[in-house]
């Protein structure tokens, strides 16, 4: 059987046509941009001026709302009802040949710094500079226990897998490790009005502040101690 080859012209023909209709249709939609902007504008002239800590927090308006193209222009202003000191409803009208109108609230935010995770981070990773980032955001919508300064993390570990864009918690990081599995430690034990000064060797790794085992290599017995700085264990008496 002989098969009649496909005629490329004609399918070329077709998906340009095709494209320039979808074109067509998008001019002929109301961009959703400006018509936050008009709501933005109108509320800003109704609520009082945010400070260098606030912004004004649009919609949001449903995406994929398929409205006509306003051709004489979109009407704004404050709707009836709903008005507070901080929050307001806008009015978006269209009175061209194809009508249409829509409410879109507008609210003033309190917003805070934010330090973000830069890309997604593994667990156990140190954090440096080149892994976060630092973002405005509402601070009524952050999650409790955030950072707003990035010198906080930097050091910290993480102590489980963060996604690339995260906000960064204090659930998420653990302080940097005093003490490593291996290194050589000076031994404090205080009692009795004395202190005593021993030479260790940690056998296991160490936060600040947390237990940790440790093999007093004058003795060599095997004690616990508390991490109390780098490369300093505090001898737990009993």
């Amino acid at each position: 059987m002989t098969r009649t080859p496909p005629d490329f012209r004609r399918l070329l023909s077709i998906v340009c046509l095709t494209a320039t209709a979808l074109a067509a249709r998008a001019a002929d939609l109301q961009d959703l941009a400006q018509l936050e902007a008009a709501a933005k504008s109108a509320a800003a002239a109704s609520l009082p001026a945010p400070t260098d800590r606030q912004r004004l927090q649009v919609g949001p308006i449903q995406p994929g709302l398929h409205l006509p193209r306003c051709d004489t222009g979109v009407n704004s202003a404050v709707a009836p009802g709903l008005k507070e000191n901080n929050r307001v409803l806008i009015e978006l009208r269209c009175a061209g040949p194809v009508s249409w109108h829509l409410y879109v609230p507008v609210k003033l935010v309190g917003v805070s710094a934010v330090v973000l995770a830069a890309h997604a981070i593994v667990l156990g990773s140190v954090l440096t500079e080149k892994d976060v980032s630092v973002e405005q955001r509402d601070a009524s919508a952050l999650p409790p226990g955030y950072f707003d300064d990035p010198a906080l993390v930097i050091g910290l570990t993480a102590g489980r897998a963060i996604a690339g864009g995260a906000v960064l918690t204090n659930q998420q990081l653990l302080a940097a490790k005093a003490v490593i599995r291996g290194q050589s430690v000076t031994l404090i034990a205080d009692g009795g009005g004395m202190s005593v000064r021993m030479a260790g060797r940690a056998l296991t790794d160490g936060l600040l502040n947390q237990r940790v085992r440790v093999e007093n290599l004058s003795s060599g017995k095997i004690v616990e101690g508390i991490a109390r700085s780098e490369q300093v264990v505090e001898i737990v008496l009993k």
